[in-house]
């Protein structure tokens, strides 16, 4: 599965995208993983609801089901202008 990471998200883990090879049942269980790899990750994600998550190009929630999906991206919130 790839992981994208947008904006702050790409600044803090050091890349903006990478292959995991273990399939998290949701994205909170992808979150958990990627928080135990190392400080930069922990950082990134130390808090949730300034982050917005999209599973195959959908916006989705944290307890969304990871079973088959191809994507998972994190970014910032959006706003209009």
């Amino acid at each position: 599965m790839d992981v994208l990471y947008f904006a702050w998200v790409r600044e803090r883990i050091g890349v903006p995208k990478e292959k995991i090879d273990t399939v998290p049942a949701t994205v909170m269980a992808l979150v958990d993983e990627l928080r135990s790899r190392e400080a930069r990750y922990e950082a990134a994600f130390a808090d949730l609801s300034a982050l917005r998550v999209a599973v195959d190009q959908e916006l989705s929630d944290f307890d969304a089901p990871l079973d088959g999906a191809r994507e998972v991206a994190f970014f910032p919130p959006m706003t209009g202008g």
